[in-house]
């Protein structure tokens, strides 16, 4: 069997540089035909060039294509080194089996529409553009399966569903880590530092991401994603923290059954699962060991502490943007408070603001405009709260 082409955007990052190396392993089953990145790393994405063997690899920031043909060296004459803005989704559209797209933030929006407008298989990593997308994703995608997600959550939802129709499904259970702060009070988090909050008990992450984790705003984005991706109500996605991160989520069904996926927590098994989807390979992660004594525990999320899963639950309800004014106001906060400029907890009170005081677009008539404008709005707004 051929094998499977792929192109890998946002190889630099943390979903990214584990996807190189899973791929490294498997080139008689995966065959990268285009790299994409931010720019911030050239000498990094070189060398990821040069191991896959790739002929096509592109940078957002054309001020980093220099530094990036520096770089390749030699290699540079058989390379085709595209940059700027719209670099990544042209590349996305090339028409690959399958585009990873790892990139950070609801910028990869573009990148996931041409994938899907391609008619790609696209393995989501990428949820903010599912969140900031909403319709406009769904509406791309060509057949039901073309999306699989990469999030290690809704893919265990995926393989779970995989026992029951859909009609059978009575409410998924998204499992939450709790994050370094765990058991803590809202007093406990106003003097929290960027140190603190970086400090994940499970997973190694980019910043962006573990800071959203420690706040449960990714839990907030990853129950939207969810409903988009399996058309369920937020009102029955249920968040549940489960410490040892071992269940990655679980689906519960009308009869009382629960299906649940259980695997170490290593990013590397859902990279593989959206690049080989519906199939699985071999050699990717060590299983669980069931021959030692383990226990796992699973408790209530405090709602009035980590309140953004709430906040996710009436963004949708409001209206189709916003998911997207709560994302934009987010990663403005976010990179706010890691420059050292606000608390943690100034983080949601934003986020909770900006989302009280969009307008939003009804869904029926919203657009890439309408998104992008919304976005404008938002994190304008966030950083003129937040400069307050």
């Amino acid at each position: 069997m051929a094998a499977r082409s792929v192109v890998l955007c946002g190889s630099t990052g943390s979903v990214g540089t584990q996807a190189v190396e899973l791929i490294s392993r498997h080139r008689d089953e995966l065959e990268v035909t285009a790299l994409t990145a931010g720019g911030a790393q050239p000498m990094l994405l070189a060398d990821q060039v040069r191991a896959l063997d790739v002929p096509v690899v592109a940078v957002a920031d054309e001020s980093a294509r220099a530094a990036l043909v520096e770089a390749l060296g030699d290699r540079a004459r058989s390379v085709e080194v595209l940059a700027g803005p719209d670099a990544s989704a042209s590349v996305a559209a090339s028409g690959a089996d399958v585009v990873l797209n790892a990139i950070t933030g609801s910028i990869g929006l573009a990148t996931t529409l041409a994938a899907l407008e391609s008619g790609s298989t696209l393995a989501l990593a990428n949820k903010e553009s599912l969140v900031a997308g909403g319709a406009l994703v769904r509406a791309a995608a060509q057949r039901p399966d073309q999306i699989v997600p990469v999030d290690s959550e809704h893919s265990a939802m995926a393989q779970a569903l995989r026992g029951g129709r859909a009609e059978e499904v009575r409410r998924l259970v998204l499992t939450a880590s709790g994050g370094p702060f765990r058991g803590w009070t809202r007093a406990q988090m106003a003097e929290v530092t960027a140190a603190q909050a970086l400090a994940h008990p499970t997973w190694a992450m980019g910043p962006v991401v573990t800071v959203n984790s420690a706040s449960m705003m990714n839990k907030s984005l990853e129950l939207i994603e969810a409903h988009l991706l399996f058309d369920v109500a937020v009102e029955d996605i249920t968040v549940v923290v489960h410490p040892q991160s071992i269940v990655h989520s679980m689906v519960e069904f009308r009869d009382g059954s629960t299906l649940a996926q259980a695997s170490p927590p290593d990013m590397r098994l859902p990279i593989a699962l959206g690049l080989s989807w519906p199939d699985r390979m071999g050699d990717v992660i060590a299983p669980c060991d069931w021959t030692t004594a383990t226990s796992w525990t699973f408790e209530p999320l405090d709602d009035e502490v980590f309140t953004a899963p709430d906040l996710a639950r009436h963004a949708v309800r409001a209206s189709a943007t916003h998911p997207a004014a709560m994302n934009a106001a987010n990663e403005v906060a976010v990179d706010a408070f890691l420059a050292g400029r606000v608390g943690f907890l100034d983080i949601l009170d934003t986020v909770g603001r900006v989302v009280t005081e969009h307008e939003g677009t009804p869904g029926a008539r919203v657009t890439l405009d309408d998104v992008r404008e919304t976005e404008r709005w938002a994190r304008a707004r966030a950083q003129e709260l937040l400069a307050s």
